[in-house]
């Protein structure tokens, strides 16, 4: 432990630098989306110490405290903003097909067929009258892997 505390004692931006590129691989690696704004709050006080800001290391802790919770809050309300909840998760293929028009593959037949949307083939049902093949409707969700689909 007395090496550590001297070793800060002698060149603090060596170890935020380090925990910083350290927090950022692991970000890297991992893509949790938690660490990226603690590696740059280390980036920021690594910088804060080369500049000579006598903080001391109760100080310095508390400036990467302060500037983790201030980033991580601030950029989740900018994620918000940009990227609002209630538009389908791009990784969310199945709920990003409702609402979409989808081209029938093969007539429906007692409620099922298939249709022909975002790049895949489908099976669907429909209730109702049954479109022909080429026709258009609409998906209106999912059951399974079954698209619920309704006449355009």
């Amino acid at each position: 432990m007395d090496a550590l505390t001297e070793l800060h004692a002698a060149q603090p931006f060596w170890i935020w630098l380090a925990l910083g590129v350290i927090l950022l691989a692991v970000e890297a690696a991992f893509s949790t989306e938690w660490l990226l704004w603690p590696a740059v709050s280390a980036g920021v006080v690594a910088v804060v110490t080369a500049l000579g800001l006598p903080l001391g290391f109760a100080g310095e802790a508390a400036l990467f405290a302060a500037l983790t919770v201030a980033a991580t809050l601030l950029s989740r309300r900018l994620i918000q903003r940009v990227n609002p909840a209630d538009s389908p998760d791009i990784n969310a293929r199945d709920s990003r097909l409702v609402g979409q028009r989808a081209q029938v593959v093969q007539a429906f037949v007692d409620g099922r067929g298939r249709v022909f949307v975002s790049g895949a083939e489908w099976v669907a049902e429909i209730e109702g009258a049954a479109p022909l093949a080429g026709e258009s409707v609409i998906v209106e969700g999912m059951d399974g892997p079954k698209l619920k689909v309704r006449a355009a």
